[in-house]
């Protein structure tokens, strides 16, 4: 019974299942920088997208 509950108490310690906190933060961390940097053609794209998608008169006439 020790023996097994050595062998848990070390797979605790060294088990890498899921992600941790700092793995989330850098993750978002580094999706708020490429945002920020690609912000302007971001929100060209998004106006050009809003802009065809709500004008009638472009998608009554690409069909």
């Amino acid at each position: 019974m020790k023996k097994l509950f050595k062998l848990n108490k070390h797979s605790l310690i060294t088990s890498s299942r899921g992600m941790g906190t700092i793995e989330v933060v850098i993750i978002i961390a580094i999706l708020v920088s490429l945002a920020l940097i690609f912000r302007g053609a971001l929100t060209t794209y998004a106006n050009s997208v809003m802009t065809f998608v709500f004008d009638e008169g472009k998608i009554i006439g690409s069909f």
